[in-house]
């Protein structure tokens, strides 16, 4: 029995990738849900974020320490800015890969969207860490 696939002489796909049904990256599913996930999350941590941000308004580093000191508040926003930052990467990864056909300057924007989204994390989480600990 031959699949519709396998019968034609004009198949690009390998066996392996036909009886895996994988395309070419293997990962595109995977980037897809967490994109989707994080988005959720993103939504859903908004409200909370907004009334922390409230709450800091007119206060001064003293007592941003001492809303921020909250373990719920630094874990709300610490939940946010990883959700966001990774949610920024995957979306601006599958903007570079649809709009940019170079392949060279592909590479070059792609690791330095990586770059750029894991420096926005890891100075937002910095900050968000030193606040909430008084320092």
């Amino acid at each position: 029995m031959t699949t519709p696939d396998s019968a034609s002489p004009k198949s690009m796909r390998t066996p392996l990738g036909r009886v895996r049904s994988l395309g070419a990256s293997h990962s595109g599913t995977f980037d897809f849900w967490i994109q989707r996930l994080t988005a959720v999350a993103s939504v859903l941590l908004i409200l909370p974020v907004v009334i922390v941000v409230m709450m800091l308004l007119g206060r001064n580093q003293a007592g941003a320490a001492q809303v921020l000191g909250a373990p719920l508040v630094a874990i709300i926003l610490l939940l946010f800015i990883i959700a966001t930052a990774w949610h920024m990467k995957i979306g601006m990864q599958v903007v570079i890969e649809d709009y940019v056909h170079n392949e060279k300057i592909k590479l070059a924007a792609i690791m330095a969207n990586n770059f750029f989204s894991f420096a926005v994390a890891l100075a937002s989480i910095y900050a968000i860490l030193k606040l909430s600990s008084g320092v």
